[in-house]
C-alpha cells in the first residue's frame, strides 16, 4: 500500500512550484552559499529535491549537484526544467531511507520536508538523518529545514495552515497535533497537474530542538546550530523561537 507521500507527489509537480511555500527558492540558495564560502570545488547532494528548484538553482551558479527524489512525476519535470535551462544535473529516484552513496559529498541540503519528517515512523525518519550523513565526507556540512515542535505547543497548526492557504493551492483540514507523539494527523486537499481533485489522510512528526540535537550527536556531528527557518530568508540571525514553524538546523561533522 502506498503511504500518503507516495500518492501526494504522483502527479503534481508544475501544480506544486506553484505552491506559496516553495517560492523562497533565491534567498535560501544565497544562504547555502554563505554556508560554504562559494566554493564551486564542493559536490552538492539535495535530498528530496521534488521539482528540481535548489539543485537548478546551485546549477545555474555553478555547482555540482546531484537530486534525489522518490517521484518520478517529480524528477521527471525537474530533468525537464534542467534540460530546458541546459543544465546538467544528475538527477535520481532513490528512497532516502536507503542512499547507495558513501562519503562522496562536501554538502547535503534537504529542505522544505525533503522527506524527513514525512515518515511513518521516528526510526525510518532516523534512516533518513543516516542516510545523508553517510553520504557525506568526515567534513561535510548538512543544511536541512524540519517542522518545529515548539510551534503547536503554543499555536494551532489548524490556524497556521488556515492563515497561510492562498487560492489555488493546496489546504489542510481536520488538524489534529497529538502531544505523545508530536504528529500533526491532517487532511490534504489539493488539484494534480491533471486538474484532479484529491484528499489524503497525511500525518507529519514535528521535532523538538533537543530532540534533533540529539540525534545529530548520535550520528557524530560536534557542531550544530539550529536557527528559525524564514521562506526565502534563512538567517543566522534568526533565533529559533516558539513563533517559527519550521526550523532551520545546521549541522557539521569538524
Amino acid at each position: 500500500m502506498k503511504q500518503w507521500y507516495e500518492s501526494l507527489f504522483e502527479n503534481y509537480a508544475k501544480k506544486y512550484d506553484q505552491e506559496c511555500f516553495v517560492q523562497g527558492t533565491l534567498g535560501e540558495c544565497d544562504f547555502i552559499e554563505q554556508e560554504i564560502n562559494h566554493d564551486k570545488s564542493l559536490k552538492i547532494i539535495d535530498i528530496g529535491c521534488g521539482t528540481g528548484r535548489h539543485s537548478i538553482e546551485l546549477a545555474k551558479r555553478g555547482y555540482e549537484v546531484t537530486g534525489i527524489d522518490l517521484s518520478e512525476s517529480q524528477l521527471a519535470w525537474a530533468k525537464e526544467k534542467a534540460k530546458q535551462n541546459n543544465f546538467n544535473i544528475d538527477f535520481r529516484k532513490h528512497d532516502a531511507r536507503n542512499l547507495p552513496f558513501k562519503a562522496e559529498f562536501d554538502l547535503a541540503i534537504m529542505l522544505c520536508e525533503g522527506g524527513f519528517s514525512l515518515m511513518e515512523t521516528d526510526e525510518m525518519n532516523f534512516e533518513i538523518l543516516k542516510n545523508a550523513t553517510k553520504a557525506l565526507k568526515d567534513k561535510g556540512k548538512f543544511i536541512f529545514t524540519t517542522l518545529n515542535g515548539l510551534f503547536p505547543l503554543f499555536h494551532s497548526v489548524k490556524e497556521f495552515y488556515e492563515s497561510a492557504a492562498k487560492e489555488g493551492n493546496s489546504a489542510c483540514k481536520n488538524c489534529s497535533f497529538d502531544l505523545m507523539t508530536f504528529r500533526d494527523h491532517n487532511t490534504v486537499v489539493f488539484e494534480d497537474d491533471a486538474g484532479t481533485k484529491k484528499e489524503l489522510t497525511c500525518n507529519q512528526r514535528y521535532y523538538a530542538p533537543s530532540e534533533l540535537t540529539w540525534l545529530l550527536k548520535t550520528l557524530g556531528y560536534k557542531k550544530i546550530d539550529i536557527f528559525g527557518a524564514k521562506l526565502g530568508a534563512f538567517s543566522r540571525n534568526d533565533k529559533l523561537t516558539t513563533e517559527d514553524f519550521e526550523m532551520l538546523v545546521i549541522a557539521e561533522k569538524l
